[in-house]
């Protein structure tokens, strides 16, 4: 079977990962409430394992669907569930079973640490080789959650994951919030552009190696007005690719085409000479945390560019308003799907409304199509 072909089985069959998962959480005794407990002391530099205590509201699983899933797909699970009589239990991970591999500079910055969160596509946490010296050089924390490769779940697993251990090495550490950044490789990689995209009031920056998927479409849906807005002003992109590895090259293009018609232009793409699929080398790892942390531009530039997006969503809700009218129901589901995968949170709950109007089970087809767990 190609990539092409495993990638598309994996469309197929995301949403139904991702509320399986949901709803096991759910039949899941609750977390005992109460008051925050307190975090251990900050441990010695250098890289161990770590356990961390504190959970945050963003990484809440209401909240994961809110910001990750397009609307119609967050609906698909809300109805679901209380179909079932079953609410989503809010803490998709239990960290006291959790490790994460920790590496901390000897050295803090004057402005504080930067940070890292690293999604891997192997099971283990691990730094990668001679990283090190890089992130000594940088001042940057890095760090890497167990239990959160390509066999995870996103929105169950993974994504969780990556918000708890950027929040609680920000409750250890005193952090230069301007230089928290996202990163992975791989399957790992396409994860990071992902949480980036829908979490730009965390992650300002994604060091995106070997893996990357289309903004705006079934794999990565577009957030709501408000997080795409905070996306394309203040994040910044660095995409490292090897020359020999032509299907993330090809991935690589079309996120770039992608990210420049959704008027994001803080991106950098290089590929790396006589390279295959394979980790990045600590020099590009240094270029791409350079570039990170500079200062993003061309938000006035990109104006226009947004104005334009604005009227082609616009454009297409008048033309799905035109399609419901219509007395054949399959144009009519045709187009209201496409009006979510296309634009996704953009449009928000109007869509929902569309959706039942339409009177086509149009719910669960949405539901199933779009890729919840990217690999």
């Amino acid at each position: 079977m190609s990539p092409s072909d495993r990638r598309a089985n994996r469309d197929r069959n995301g949403f139904t990962a991702v509320l399986g998962l949901l709803l096991l959480a759910a039949c899941a005794s609750a977390t005992p409430s109460g008051a925050a407990t307190q975090a251990p002391p900050a441990p010695p530099t250098g890289l161990h394992d770590a356990q961390f205590a504190e959970y945050s509201p963003l990484a809440a699983t209401s909240e994961l669907v809110r910001r990750m899933l397009s609307p119609l797909a967050a609906e698909a699970i809300s109805r679901d569930m209380a179909r079932r009589g079953e609410a989503l239990k809010e803490r998709a991970v239990d960290l006291t079973r959790e490790t994460f591999a920790l590496y901390v500079p000897r050295v803090s910055p004057p402005r504080g640490y930067g940070v890292l969160v690293f999604v891997p596509p192997w099971p283990d946490a691990r730094l990668p080789p001679e990283w090190a010296l890089v992130l000594d050089r940088f001042g940057v924390i890095f760090v890497s959650a167990a239990g959160s490769g390509n066999d995870a779940n996103v929105v169950g697993r993974r994504a969780p994951l990556a918000v708890l251990a950027a929040a609680n090495v920000a409750m250890r550490y005193r952090i230069d919030a301007d230089r928290v950044f996202v990163g992975g490789f791989s399957g790992g990689s396409r994860v990071a552009l992902r949480l980036a995209l829908d979490y730009p009031d965390v992650f300002h920056g994604a060091f995106l190696n070997a893996g990357s998927d289309a903004i705006g479409g079934p794999s990565m849906p577009l957030p709501s007005p408000d997080l795409l807005a905070r996306f394309q002003k203040t994040t910044r992109l660095f995409l490292a690719t090897g020359d020999e590895d032509s299907v993330s090259m090809l991935l690589d293009t079309g996120t770039v085409s992608s990210l420049h018609r959704l008027c994001v232009s803080n991106v950098k793409d290089i590929t790396i000479a006589r390279t295959g699929h394979a980790v990045a080398t600590p020099d590009v790892l240094a270029t791409g945390l350079a570039y990170l942390a500079g200062t993003p531009s061309g938000a006035d530039a990109a104006g226009a560019c947004r104005q334009a997006v604005a009227r082609q969503v616009a454009d297409g809700v008048q033309a799905t308003e035109r399609a419901l009218a219509e007395p054949d129901r399959n144009v009519a589901r045709k187009a209201v799907l496409a009006l979510d995968r296309r634009f996704g949170g953009l449009v928000g709950a109007e869509i929902i409304g569309m959706a039942d109007r339409c009177r086509c089970d149009l719910l669960h087809e949405a539901a199933i199509t779009p890729d919840n767990s990217p690999r």
